[in-house]
């Protein structure tokens, strides 16, 4: 399955990892644009001067990590689409220009189902998505978020519990599944 990912998912590092780590299972294929990095980036901006930098290091890692993960957006594909919020539609754009299977957002009222699959596409949440996959594999899910939550406690050092980062993640229901 072949899974554009909105920035919104990208951003929040643990969703970031989890969802990125069950990719690098070879459980889906991850695309984005770079737009969508882009927009990673600004996004870090808010917490402070430093977060613009650190995001575009976390960026150069995930094009390493998933180098046929970047897709371009054809020409003129943009201007043939409509979405409730116009900003989104380079996201739909991307997707459409991949033969994404689904785009991968937090922003559902953006992304109407109705429109998406016009395009041959479908909406998923990163939290339901992840729970399939467990319910699927859960070996591979349950090995990623133990290593996400092994790596929060070790730069935090916080004794985290897998149910309480997952919920912090807004991945409730893995947490919940996991813990």
């Amino acid at each position: 399955m072949r899974v554009l990912i909105d920035a919104c998912v990208l951003y929040p590092t643990v969703m970031r990892e989890v969802v990125l780590g069950v990719a690098q299972q070879g459980l889906f294929e991850p695309r984005w644009s770079p737009r969508i990095l882009e927009e990673w980036a600004r996004a870090a901006r808010k917490i402070g001067p430093e977060g613009e930098t650190i995001a575009r290091g976390e960026i150069a890692g995930i094009q390493a990590r998933f180098p046929r993960a970047e897709v371009k957006i054809p020409q003129g594909v943009e201007a043939r689409l409509w979405l409730p919020d116009p900003n989104d539609i380079h996201v739909l754009a991307a997707a459409v220009g991949c033969s994404a299977d689904a785009i991968m957002t937090l922003n559902a009222k953006d992304f109407p189902r109705s429109e998406l699959s016009d395009e041959g596409l479908e909406r998923v949440d990163p939290d339901g998505f992840l729970i399939g996959l467990a319910v699927d594999f859960p070996a591979a899910v349950q090995t990623v978020a133990e290593a996400v939550l092994a790596q929060a406690r070790r730069l935090s050092g916080e004794p985290w519990e897998m149910r309480k980062l997952m919920r912090k993640a807004r991945l409730p229901r893995l947490g919940k599944l996991l813990g």
